[in-house]
């Protein structure tokens, strides 16, 4: 069932997008109690090139500085915190310097294969917090209330294919190009037709999940010069199956669903703020919903400043 948010300040000045998107997804909790997701934009403050990792590592002896020799053999860390996670694992995040986004995704590659570690996101404008529970829980554990920024996107999870862990709740990312990120409520039921084409064009699947062909597709449309709109556009005519689903760049968001209506959609917007979700109460959260709109069957709209 799964449900989905994002919102967007027009004015491009930080904001409590945070706070805005805890309120959100705590309302769609009843969507989907397996994880949560926030994909939160412009709050980061990095220089140019400078990333952040959000690495999952199990608690074992020598496992975390094995975790942090290995980034060091690539580049040296910038600033460091640990963050208590459950299951025995922590999350540890690690500010570094690249001399090109294109150093990331093998770094991410090495990491991934110390056992028991596992990294989560690397991100350059946009802060990446998912984790296993209940929207307050994870709230609570990432202080998600305080985090700043300019635009967020947002998911609950409701597992119905593939297992319920953190590196499978939403957001997904593609490291094609930088910092684009998916929320999805649905299935993809071509997924190997979508899937195919772009591993033939060196992208790098690191699950079965639907989602991650999701953001791989848009990512690839975004590289090849498509405005984001257009590519929302084109996936409604590739994809089937039931959908609805959020994209985040660091420009904006936007909202595709499916041809037939089958998964929810709905948005609102005023001077000031643009929100998408599946449900209107979750819009209540961040204006007034006199004005609702609801997604058409087939449409795509998006929202970028």
């Amino acid at each position: 069932m799964c449900g989905i948010s994002g919102v967007v300040f027009k004015d491009k000045k930080l904001h409590p997008v945070g706070d805005y998107m805890t309120k959100m997804l705590d309302a769609l909790q009843h969507r989907g109690p397996d994880s949560a997701g926030f994909a939160i934009y412009g709050g980061l403050g990095l220089e140019e090139n400078e990333y952040l990792l959000n690495i999952e590592v199990k608690e074992a002896p020598g496992l975390l500085e094995q975790v942090k020799n290995t980034v060091i053999t690539t580049t040296p860390i910038k600033k460091e915190e640990i963050i208590p996670s459950v299951e025995d694992y922590i999350i540890y995040r690690c500010k570094i310097a690249l001399n090109s986004f294109n150093e990331l995704k093998p770094l991410i590659m090495d990491i991934d294969e110390i056992k028991n570690v596992i990294v989560l996101n690397g991100s350059h404008s946009f802060e990446m917090i998912k984790d296993v529970g209940l929207v307050k829980d994870i709230a609570a554990r990432y202080n998600t209330k305080d985090k700043m920024g300019t635009h967020a996107i947002g998911h609950t999870r409701f597992s119905t294919e593939s297992i319920v862990d953190r590196y499978h709740a939403h957001p997904f990312q593609s490291y094609i190009i930088p910092d684009i990120t998916v929320v999805h409520n649905g299935q993809i039921t071509n997924y190997w037709k979508i899937r195919d084409p772009l591993e033939r064009k060196g992208h790098i699947f690191e699950t079965t999940n639907d989602t991650e062909c999701i953001v791989h597709y848009i990512a690839d449309k975004l590289n090849e010069g498509y405005h984001l709109e257009e590519a929302l556009e084109q996936s409604v005519k590739d994809m089937d199956g039931p959908f609805s689903y959020i994209v985040g760049t660091p420009n904006g968001v936007g909202i595709a669903k499916d041809q037939l209506g089958l998964r929810p959609g709905v948005l609102a917007e005023n001077d000031e703020v643009f929100a998408i979700a599946s449900e209107e109460v979750a819009l209540r959260e961040v204006l007034d919903t006199h004005d609702v709109e609801q997604i058409s069957p087939g449409e795509a709209r998006a929202y970028t400043i």
